[in-house]
């Protein structure tokens, strides 16, 4: 990777935190996946290092919890799925993926706790944050559907840069 490579996507990194941040007051309505969707299209592997950077620097101001070993998999696997549907042009599709994801972000966040606590906690923890999960789910779908497109074309004329 160069170093143009190893800036950008440590300024992209930088970009979902501070997203994250300023709409942290919003419970479970986050652009974070919009951002690691688009960047991974745009991108290619080389986003999964601005994950690892939102990851960082969300850690570096909440604390290095059992949620931030999430973070590093979560959004990783989000980067996945992105790179595996990328000829995919539906916003409508990626708008799905998305809420999809949101949907399933308490199971996938459970894994640690059926680890740590066995299947009770790991299934304790999961049904506890299916309302949260269903508001993550419309909100992804929301987010997605409405600015897929302007950030697309916004971060098409980044990378001519």
């Amino acid at each position: 990777m160069k170093t143009k490579d190893i800036v950008l996507m440590g300024m992209l990194g930088a970009l979902l935190f501070i997203f994250q941040v300023a709409f942290a007051f919003l419970p479970n309505i986050e652009f974070v996946s919009l951002f690691i969707i688009i960047f991974t299209l745009k991108f290619g592997k080389k986003a999964i290092l601005s994950i690892y950077v939102f990851a960082l620097l969300e850690g570096l101001l909440y604390g290095f919890g059992i949620w931030w070993i999430m973070y590093l998999y979560i959004w990783t696997i989000l980067a996945w799925a992105a790179l595996i549907f990328q000829k995919k042009t539906s916003v409508l599709f990626w708008a799905t993926l998305s809420a999809v994801f949101g949907l399933s972000f308490g199971a996938l966040s459970s894994f640690p706790y059926f680890i740590i606590g066995g299947v009770g906690a790991g299934i304790g923890y999961w049904i506890n944050g299916i309302p949260f999960d269903i508001v993550h789910c419309i909100a992804n779908f929301v987010v997605v559907l409405v600015l897929f497109q302007p950030m697309r074309i916004f971060f098409d004329r980044i990378k001519k840069i």
